[in-house]
Formats: structure tokens, C-alpha cells, sequence
């Protein structure tokens, strides 16, 4: 089989969180981030954040990782051989007067959304899907050094108390480490040139590095005083055959939009993987059981990953960029 796209998504339990928080206009009160319709939510730019975390952990922890590195969000390189956030994250350099380079990224995630069933409001009111916030009241006591006076701060911070979320994460396979080079006659844009700048096993290597993030976030705000879990209690993995993102549906969906999603991925020959920790899922496995099928899958010498290179030997970013001068 040849991979073209890899879906993951997921639901993940939180308890008594504040996992993407923001500060208020006015004073000192935490606030947890919103949905109009009163859903907690964890932005793109923190599940990213958190994401990047964990591969650079799982990074850190391989025999293999041959000189790689995640390199801070504030200070992504061009040097897609070596920097990982460069190769999957993307980056946009630019230059005075002229334009150095850009690089969509092949690792795209989506905001991670409270996953709460609707109920019935205590006013009677037509029901409402909301996350159930609380306030802690915080006390801040400074006391000088001749202990003679002592300041009081008081400070609010809100907490969501229970929410199951649900995120997903994407990778475009035929664009992992692989760049375009456009040819130009003046103007006109006459071909398009695909150039890779590692080789295959290493391609593979920083997917399954991606696929095994997915299963590991836990670098959310305030992480170092709460210890907030972005690890799935249900998973639903599909390595596809085309560029497909529409079973991200499959946690929302009801019983007959998830039969026909299913169907339509078994018709083109998709492969996915269901993991449930509760067991309520039919056809499944546990979380654990699900992701190493994925991992076994990913590391079959039968199944290949999608090269719009086609085969061509690696060459680096610097000598990438010579030749687009």
C-alpha cells in the first residue's frame, strides 16, 4: 500500500484543567479559554506546542535520531535534514527586499474541543453543550523585611472540572521532508520539481515519531503546577490512500454517518485502527493495542510512503536554496 495521509483523532479525558489559558483584560483573573457555546477549547497553536513537545522527547530518547533536533518555536532553521520542527512544522523566512523561503507544514492539528453531551439547563431552557467552569480564589501574602506590614493580593483563576476532548492531528505524507522548486521563464511558472532532503527509513522514522506524539501530550499551560493529560482514552487511526481529512468526523458522527465512513475507507483500500481504554466500541482494541498496530503497519517493507520525488537522492537545504537563487 502506498500512504499518502495519515489521520489521527482522538478523545482525551481532562479533570480540573486550565489546559490553554489566557489572562483577562481588566486585573489578575485566569481565565480558561472558550466557545460561545460555553465548550472549553485548547487552540491549534497550544495542541502544535504540545505536540512539538513530545516529539522532541521522543526524539531525545532515540538511538536513531542521526544529529536531529526540534529546534524552539521562536527560532525555526530552514535546515529541514536536521531541524524536525523545520521539516513537519513549517517556517516562514523572509528577507529585505526579497523572499528566502516558506514551507507549509505536513503536520497539521486542529483545536482540541470539550466533547460534552447536550443537557437540560436548570431554568428549564432549551439544553446547551457547555463545559462546567469553576474559580479558584487564590491569596497572594508579602510580608517586608522588617515584618512590620504585610501585603495582600487576591487573584481568581477558572478551571474546567471535567471535559472529554476531542483533537485530531494530520500527516501529509508526500510532504514530509520533501520540498517543491518552482521553474520560471520570466514570469510564467512552467514546472514544478519535487526535491527530498532525507532518505527513506529517515522519512519513516519522523512519521512514526509524529504517530507516536498523538499518544504522549501533556505540555499544556500550566503544566508545571497541574498535571494535565492530552493522552487518548478512545483513538481512531487511518493510514489512507488519497488526501483525506473527512474522518475527522468519526467521534461526532452517529451510528450510520460512521458505518459509511468506514465503508468508504475499506472501499479505497484504507487501513485504520480503533483503540477504546472503556471497551464501548465495537471492533476495537485498547488505545495501546491500536497504536502499535499502526506502529507495525507504518514499519512494513510493503507498505510505501507516497514520493512525489520519486526516488531522487537527498540533497540539503543549503543546496536547495542555491539552486532556486
Amino acid at each position: 500500500m502506498e500512504i499518502k495521509g495519515i489521520l489521527v483523532t482522538l478523545l482525551a479525558p481532562m479533570s480540573d484543567h486550565i489546559a490553554n489559558g489566557g489572562e483577562k483584560i481588566l486585573g489578575n483573573a485566569s481565565s480558561i479559554k472558550q466557545r460561545p457555546d460555553g465548550r472549553v477549547y485548547v487552540s491549534g497553536q497550544k495542541q502544535r506546542h504540545a505536540l512539538f513537545s513530545a516529539i522532541e522527547r521522543l526524539n531525545f530518547e532515540s538511538s536513531q535520531r542521526n544529529g536531529t533536533y526540534v529546534s524552539n518555536g521562536d527560532g525555526v532553521t530552514a535546515n529541514i535534514e536536521k531541524d524536525l520542527r523545520a521539516d513537519l512544522g513549517g517556517f516562514l523566512h523572509t528577507q529585505k527586499d526579497t523572499y528566502s523561503g516558506r514551507r507549509t507544514a505536513p503536520l497539521s492539528a486542529t483545536p482540541a474541543v470539550a466533547y460534552n453531551e447536550l443537557r437540560q439547563n436548570r431554568d428549564g431552557e432549551s439544553p446547551k453543550a457547555e463545559s462546567e467552569i469553576g474559580r479558584d480564589l487564590l491569596i497572594r501574602l508579602k510580608v517586608n523585611e522588617n515584618a512590620e506590614s504585610r501585603d495582600q493580593a487576591l487573584a481568581t483563576r477558572e478551571y474546567s472540572q471535567e471535559d472529554l476532548m476531542l483533537m485530531s492531528f494530520f500527516i501529509d505524507v508526500g510532504a514530509v521532508s520533501i520540498r517543491k522548486r518552482f521553474v520560471y521563464e520570466g514570469d510564467l511558472h512552467l514546472d514544478t520539481q519535487y526535491v527530498k532532503h532525507v532518505d527513506e527509513p529517515e522519512r519513516r522514522r519522523r512519521i512514526r515519531l509524529a504517530l507516536e506524539a498523538t499518544a504522549s501530550l501533556t505540555d499544556y499551560a500550566n503544566q508545571a503546577r497541574n498535571a494535565v493529560s492530552g493522552e487518548p482514552q478512545k483513538v481512531f487511526i487511518v493510514f489512507d490512500t488519497k488526501m483525506s481529512r473527512k474522518a475527522i468526523r468519526y467521534w461526532r458522527a452517529d451510528e450510520t454517518e460512521r458505518e459509511n465512513i468506514l465503508k468508504e475507507l475499506r472501499e479505497r483500500n484504507a487501513i485504520y485502527y480503533i483503540g477504546d481504554d472503556t471497551g464501548s466500541e465495537k471492533d476495537s482494541v485498547s488505545v495501546f493495542e491500536a497504536y502499535e498496530k499502526a506502529y507495525e503497519f507504518l514499519g512494513d517493507g510493503e507498505n510505501s510512503l507516497f514520493d512525489p520525488a520519486d526516488g531522487a537522492q537527498p540533497i540539503t537545504s543549503e543546496e536547495f536554496e542555491n539552486s532556486v537563487k
